[in-house]
């Protein structure tokens, strides 16, 4: 049996015999212990920092004894009177092994460190992003043997970090040999690493060792809104978030009209293309700024997006996908320069990548939702549901998973709404009317208090009431409906019907008024019935497109719903319930997911794996075209009603009863009318 010591690395429980005088770092190594170094074990970086343990172990049949590790060195004592190193921590890379010992390598040690993210349940992100930085010793040139740089570059990558071969842009050669020199042939190299490309490429330099960081770029390029994190690649943590609306908002609110223009118009596809370029160039500018970061330090971007969108952020006209069979021009994921997306703002030798797609209308958004939330793996059947203009449906469990999108259309997010906008300080986010009186009390973005509380006035002073967001006007219109103001249909009755003179006459229809403040130059703020008609539109496409797939699945249930989405978070289960949103389930099983697409985005970013595994995810699940399939139809009508023309919601009945109202006595452009006209004929 070998005398040699033996070291057990927590919290892996890992161990193995090595001989006296072996670094804590090696040992790490050759156990694939998950220990982290940048520089090379030289000491400098402070990433291979371990606890040893002393005393008895009886879990792991050890005993560690004062000794077990070398004394301090002066590359461990020279690093501590600058940095610091907190009690009992020792620099693995410093540190050799003389006797049994147990070491414990701290979270921040950990190259695979974990994040977590707060969302239907807590969830763990491992960090093994594709780009990664390493210090190397490059030898100098020698004029008895001739090479030139970038090749000495890659035998000192091969030589210290295992790294078999290289490419390199040539725009990098420009500023190799000026950085090798000022690092005194000490410099860090930014590396990056494809799961599908054999050789690794150099993205940049920076001489002797670079701690000024790396970050990437996560971007959900959504119809409406581009949301983007951008996130350091060594740590996980998002150190911004920004987003803006999507320019293309101008050629056309919904994707069908956007294909539409490009069907219509020559060059319509490469001006929306370029749109958006500019217009997500801009947003790292603004993000890096915020930041406080240089955007050259920003070496990746990770895309996920709907089909249109992925289409033109590419460059391809899209006008297929307005068409039966919705052909793609490809499902497969993408990497690419970013340069070649019109990224200039960033690093020049930045790298893209872009989720794969499930079909042809079901993207890489929907993708990145799979792989944020993980159906395929749950118990229970699950409906994951990410809300927005085009929202997409993921049904599932371990046994099978379905896969649709519905056109909803911007209503949930503002747009088409009379006093609707996006999501901003002043607008009305939250709302309650009270069943008695009639009357209404709302919370608008940028303050907690609600209007009817002592102080919101002089909180709001600065940003006033501005108008209405997508979750403002979906509370709006549950509140209306559980406050017998509106029918089932959808119809708001009159001030005398209703017994409010919140509700006026509007042409041929009623509103009922939020706030006015039309006296004082401000806004007047009211929903009409076009606003609930939009509502209704969209809400029933949402619903049918998750009654289609239960459909599919024979199910007349699920078990619980998830709603994805940026606007999915702020949305109340019970409010949704209300609308007929979403199926019939018990109000604590619907759950939020945030952005479930930008989270997805973050661990494709964050996990090179993570990216391999969406692709084979992609391919196990099954597709729903909801445009040629009857029943869509069928759901869609019935789903009109709020909430629902023949589902019974019984779970909804026994927590919020609905009022027994009637508006149906004008035969004027509205339901009930429309109605009386059908029967009629």
């Amino acid at each position: 049996m070998s005398t040699d010591p033996l070291v057990v690395f927590t919290p892996s429980g890992k161990r193995g015999r090595f001989p006296a005088g072996t670094p804590v770092l090696t040992a790490a190594r050759q156990l694939g212990v998950d220990l982290d170094s940048v520089c090379g074990g030289r000491g400098i970086c402070s990433k291979c920092q371990v606890t040893p343990a002393y005393g008895e172990f009886s879990k792991h049949g050890v005993t560690v004894r004062e000794g077990a590790l070398s004394e301090w060195n002066a590359v461990e004592a020279r690093y501590d009177s600058k940095r610091g190193l907190k009690p009992g921590r020792r620099l693995g890379c410093q540190a050799q092994i003389l006797g049994d010992v147990v070491i414990d390598v701290p979270a921040e040690s950990q190259v695979h460190r974990q994040i977590v993210r707060k969302s239907a349940a807590v969830r763990a992100i491992e960090m093994d992003p594709a780009t990664r930085l390493h210090l190397v010793v490059v030898d100098e040139p020698d004029m008895h043997e001739p090479t030139g740089d970038l090749e000495r570059v890659a035998r000192a990558l091969k030589a210290q970090w295992d790294v078999e071969d290289i490419a390199a842009d040539p725009t990098l050669l420009a500023k190799l040999q000026p950085v090798l020199r000022k690092g005194g042939w000490q410099i860090t190299v930014a590396l990056h690493k494809s799961h599908k490309e054999a050789v690794p490429r150099i993205l940049e330099v920076w001489p002797g060792l670079h701690e000024g960081g790396l970050y990437g770029l996560a971007i959900d390029l959504g119809s409406t809104t581009i949301a983007a994190h951008l996130t350091d690649l060594d740590t996980g943590e998002v150190k911004a978030s920004s987003g803006i609306m999507n320019p293309q908002i101008r050629f056309g609110e919904d994707l069908m009209s956007r294909v539409s223009y490009a069907m219509m118009n020559e060059n319509g596809a490469a001006e929306m293309t370029r749109a958006v370029r500019e217009a997500i160039d801009a947003l790292a500018v603004e993000i890096a700024r915020e930041a406080e970061i240089d955007p050259a330090l920003i070496v990746e971007t990770v895309f996920v997006c709907n089909p249109v969108m992925h289409h033109l952020l590419l460059g391809i006209d899209p006008v297929e996908l307005g068409q039966a069979p919705f052909a793609l021009a490809t499902s497969d994921s993408i990497a690419m320069d970013a340069r070649d997306l019109g990224l200039c703002a960033i690093n020049p030798r930045a790298r893209s990548y872009i989720l794969p797609c499930i079909a042809g209308h079901v993207g890489a958004d929907a993708a990145a939702v799979a792989l944020s939330e993980e159906p395929g793996k749950s118990e229970d059947l699950a409906l994951i549901v990410d809300v927005g203009t085009n929202a997409e449906i993921l049904l599932g469990d371990r046994s099978r998973v379905l896969a649709c999108s519905s056109p909803t259309g911007p209503a949930f997010e503002g747009a088409q709404i009379s006093s609707g906008q996006r999501a901003a300080p002043g607008a009305i986010e939250a709302i309650r009317i009270d069943p008695e009186t009639k009357e209404p009390r709302f919370r608008v973005i940028g303050c907690d208090l609600w209007s009817d509380e002592d102080g919101f006035a002089d909180a709001i002073a600065e940003t006033g009431i501005t108008g209405i967001c997508g979750s403002g006007i979906i509370e709006a219109v549950a509140e209306l409906r559980m406050a017998g103001i509106m029918d089932a249909g959808g119809l708001i009755g009159s001030a005398a019907q209703t017994g409010t003179a919140r509700c006026f006459a509007e042409g041929r229809t009623h509103a009922y008024l939020v706030h006015d403040a039309s006296a004082e130059g401000g806004p007047r703020i009211a929903v009409t019935q076009g606003d609930i008609r939009a509502i209704q539109l969209a809400k029933s496409a949402l619903y049918a497109g998750a009654r289609l797939l239960m459909d599919e699945r024979g199910v007349d249930k699920v078990d619980r719903v998830v709603l994805a989405g940026a606007f999915g978070a702020h949305i109340s289960p019970k409010h949704a319930m209300v609308l007929g949103m979403i199926p019939d389930v018990p109000l604590d099983k619907v759950t939020s997911a945030g952005n479930a697409a930008g989270t997805g985005a973050r661990i494709a970013l964050c996990n090179a794996g993570a990216r391999a595994e969406i692709e084979r995810t992609v391919r196990r699940i099954t597709k729903v075209e909801t445009a040629i399939e009857p029943r869509f139809q069928e759901h869609f009508v019935a789903a009109n009603a709020i909430p629902h023309a023949t589902d019974p919601f019984p779970e909804l009945s026994r927590i919020v009863p609905l009022p027994q109202v009637s508006f149906n006595t004008g035969g004027g452009e509205d339901d009930g009318g429309r109605r009386r006209r059908r029967r009629r004929a």
